[in-house]
Parts: C-alpha cells; structure tokens; sequence
C-alpha cells in the first residue's frame, strides 16, 4: 500500500462508538457492525490511517477504581449528568491483556475490520501502552519482578504512588504507573524498564499487536526513556524503542510507530525509531495566539517536521471548538493540517463536538453539530486530499512590512507548496487585529505574467502582475484570524 509522504489519520473512540451503534441496533455492537458506508465515508474523506482507540482487553479491577474514583467521577458526570456505572468501563489504557476486547467481537472481527480498512486504501493502528499494566494483569502473579516494587515505607510516605497488591507470592507493596509530574494513576502498576525480562516480554507484546494491525501509537512513550525512567523511579535501564522497533520491523517492515511524546523530547523520539511524534509544540504556541512562536517553530528542518504528528485535539486534550472561537479555530487548522507532518483528526472535530470524552467512558453525551465547523473541515478536507498537499514540497516564507512601522506584518504566518506544475501559497493573519504586509513569491516563470490567485477555502480571486510579485511580493490585508489558501495560475 502506497502511503503519501503526509498522510492523514482519524481518531475513533471505538468503545463509545460502539456503545452508540448498540443503541441503533438494539443489541450488542462488535467491530463487525461498524457500516461499510463509515469505512466509505473515511476513505473519501481522504484519510490513509484510522487509529482505533481501546480495543484491548481492560478488567474489573481497573473499572472497580474508576468507578470508585471520586475526583474522576465529577469529571465523568460534568460530560455525562445522567452518568451511570455501566457508562464507565475503566480506562483503556489500564491493560489486563494485549488480546482484543471480548465485548468488542474479540481477534476474528479485528482482523475482518483490518481488511475491510485495506479494501479501501486505509491503515489500522493501534494502542501500545509501554509504561504499564492494569492492577489483574497476569504477570503480577507469573511475573511480579517485572514491576517496580516498594516497600512499606515508601507506601507510607507516598500512598499515591504505591499499593499493596495481594499476589499468589503473598502481598506486595507495589508502584503506581505514573508521570514523574503528576501523581501516580491509580488503575495502573507501573512496569520495571530495568529488569532485561520485562523488556523481552513487552517486544513479544508489540510482535503480538504488530501481527494485527500497522502501526501503534505509544502512550506516554518518553517516560521509558532511560534518563526519564532512571529520574523517576531511581532505576536504571537499558534503551527500549531502537530494540523494539527494530525487532518488530525484521518482521513488518513498513510498521509504523507513533509517539505520545512532552518536554521538548519530539526529535529524541524520532531518533529511538519513531515514525511520528505528537508535536504539542506547535499547538501549544497556536493556543498562545501569537505567530512569531509558530514560525519559528516552523523553520526546524523538513527532517524534523516531516516526523511530526500535527493536532487540533485528541481524546487528552480539551475540544478544538471549547478551546478556540470559529475564526481562531479556522485559522489554528489552516496553519496545522497544510504545514508538513503526519495530519491528525480526532472523530467529533469536524462536528464542532464540545465535551471531551474521558478514556475511561464508554459513552458519549449528545451534543448538536456546529454547521459551520462541519462545512469548514468539508472545505479543508477536499483542499488536503489535493496531490500537492499530499506529496508536495514545502517552503516556509518570510512576511514583510506592507511599509515603514507597520509592525503587523509580524502576525503573519505564510508559506508554499509546489509539485509539478502546480503552486500553492498560504497565508495566516495570526492575530485578533486587522494586519497587513508583503510576501515575496519564490515560483519560477511569473515575470511578464498575469498570475491568477483563487482562495480555494473562499470566494477572493485576484489577478496580480507576475513582475511585481517576483520584487515586491504579494501585497495582503487580512482580518483578525484571516487566511487564504491560494491556488496560482498564470493566465
């Protein structure tokens, strides 16, 4: 299967949406009910990857701590007020076993779902948790050495951070999974990176999923990090990813891997094995509101930014349309889904969704479709699937004042794509003023040329001499939040 050079992913929750399938058919929905016309609808939309969310098998001790959470359960009422037990499941990401959730129709119909994907030119990827198991895990009785341990002192002093674990070895004081920040998540025991057997065991558990889908995104993946595991639990450990990626690729080849990756650590991922790493950076500086931050983000090398995975949201992040207004929103996409990098949607953005959905939940509330967020992603989605968005060449550009003390012109995101005989150019008025300035135009064989400039997200179309945009540039004057996304034709 040919993959462009930047590809397109969607973000299913499966759990909640085949709680809502349940719903229309009046039973019990497994993999195999999910429509062929949704699997249609995706591959239309112009998405190469469809990355399924908690489809391992989770247990009752993980759900028994989520429902008994109290903090947790005021954050699953705020998004469900007529919560219900049976609305939470347990985290997906507190693992009871890397075989496919039973409720979910099991391996058979994982593997119908893969092929019914590949038919339409799509990809599978999966969950791959790496720091930690749920507290039913059958290694905690097979294989207790292979989870950070404590001591009753150390549950004393930080009785979030460790547990009593009652094991077929007798009791155990054991660590929670857990982020060296934050306190430790407490449906989760945390995996022992040191112990060379651990690290066996979990590269026979990525082999496993490997043969079952195309690629993974690893959750918290830096946290495994020798440095980072080492500083956390006072455990050093041998590096993991360059081995497991290696060892999975022997066998697949073309296996992807996606990282969840914080704290600056995006290239390091890259240079463990990773295909793609989150890049909370730029949504981070998007969010801020200020452009200067996002272009000197952008001027990292294609080396870099072709490697990284470019969001609006995700199921760990607040709601595109509860975080930026319609204008912001609009023109925060424009900058992420046409920059370079892997192009990362989340399912319930393009309705304008508001409520973020716990992982721990397996239902979603109601929520009426925004009709202009929908019509929005409409118009990008059919701008992306465009070939020279797909595998085209990029080039940052450099804003210019429009004259002496406009200082506006420093709102200004912009740059271009071409491939063939085709040319693009993109501008973003990053700011919540009106802004102006000059962009030089870098295409080939304008001179002398009449050069026809249509908005393919809008209704602007302007003829500018081809001359002038060669020495001066292209002259912009753009509302707060503004953008165009120009197609370029010398006429």
């Amino acid at each position: 299967m040919v993959t462009p050079r930047y590809p397109a992913l969607y973000q299913i929750n499966t759990r909640v949406w085949l709680t809502e399938l349940s719903v229309a058919l009046a039973r019990r929905a497994t993999l195999d009910d999910i429509p062929d016309a949704e699997l249609d609808r995706l591959s239309k939309q112009g998405f190469d990857w469809i990355w399924m969310l908690s489809v391992w098998q989770t247990g009752p001790a993980a759900q028994a701590i989520s429902r008994a959470h109290a903090d947790w359960r005021r954050e699953f009422a705020a998004t469900l007020p007529d919560l219900m037990d049976a609305d939470i499941a347990g985290s997906g990401f507190a693992i009871q076993s890397y075989t496919v959730h039973r409720d979910l129709g099991g391996e058979q119909a994982l593997a119908r779902l893969r092929e019914r994907l590949r038919q339409r030119g799509m990809q599978l990827m999966l969950d791959f948790v790496p720091n930690h198991m749920a507290p039913d895990h059958d290694w905690i009785d097979e294989h207790p050495d292979y989870f950070v341990h404590g001591t009753e002192a150390d549950l004393a002093r930080s009785p979030r951070n460790y547990c009593r674990v009652q094991t077929s070895k007798g009791p155990l004081v054991l660590a929670h999974g857990r982020d060296p920040y934050f306190d430790g998540w407490p449906d989760t025991l945390q995996l022992d990176y040191g112990n060379p057997a651990l690290q066996q065991a979990m590269i026979g558990e990525l082999q496993k999923i490997a043969d079952q889908c195309d690629g993974v995104r690893c959750d918290m993946a830096m946290l495994i990090l020798p440095d980072v595991f080492e500083r956390t639990w006072g455990i050093r450990a041998e590096s993991f990813w360059p081995t497991a990626t290696s060892a999975v690729r022997s066998v697949h080849p073309h296996f992807l891997f996606m990282a969840e990756v914080y704290w600056d650590l995006e290239w390091t991922m890259q240079q463990q094995g990773f295909d793609y790493a989150y890049d909370k950076q730029l949504y981070d500086r998007l969010r801020a509101g200020y452009a200067r931050p996002v272009r000197e983000h952008l001027h990292a090398g294609l080396d870099y930014q072709d490697k990284l995975a470019r969001f609006l949201e995700n199921h760990d992040e607040p709601r595109a349309a509860e975080t930026f207004d319609q204008r912001r929103q609009e023109a925060a996409a424009v900058v992420t889904f046409l920059s370079p990098g892997l192009r990362f949607f989340h399912q319930g953005q393009f309705e304008g969704r508001r409520k973020r959905i716990s992982p721990h939940l397996v239902r979603a509330p109601q929520e009426p479709v925004d009709a202009k967020t929908q019509a929005f992603y409409e118009h990008l989605l059919a701008v992306l699937r465009q070939p020279i968005f797909r595998d085209g060449a990029w080039t940052l550009l450099e804003p210019q004042p429009a004259w002496d003390g406009n200082w506006t012109s420093d709102c200004f995101i912009a740059w271009c794509w071409e491939k063939d005989e085709d040319q693009r150019i993109v501008v973003v008025n990053n700011a919540d003023n009106q802004s102006q300035c000059y962009v030089r135009i870098p295409f080939a064989g304008l001179s002398g040329e009449t050069v026809r400039l249509t908005d393919m997200m809008g209704q602007a179309s302007f003829d500018r001499d081809g001359s002038d945009l060669l020495a001066r540039g292209l002259y912009l004057d753009l509302p707060p939040w503004g953008y165009h996304v120009f197609e370029v034709a010398v006429s």
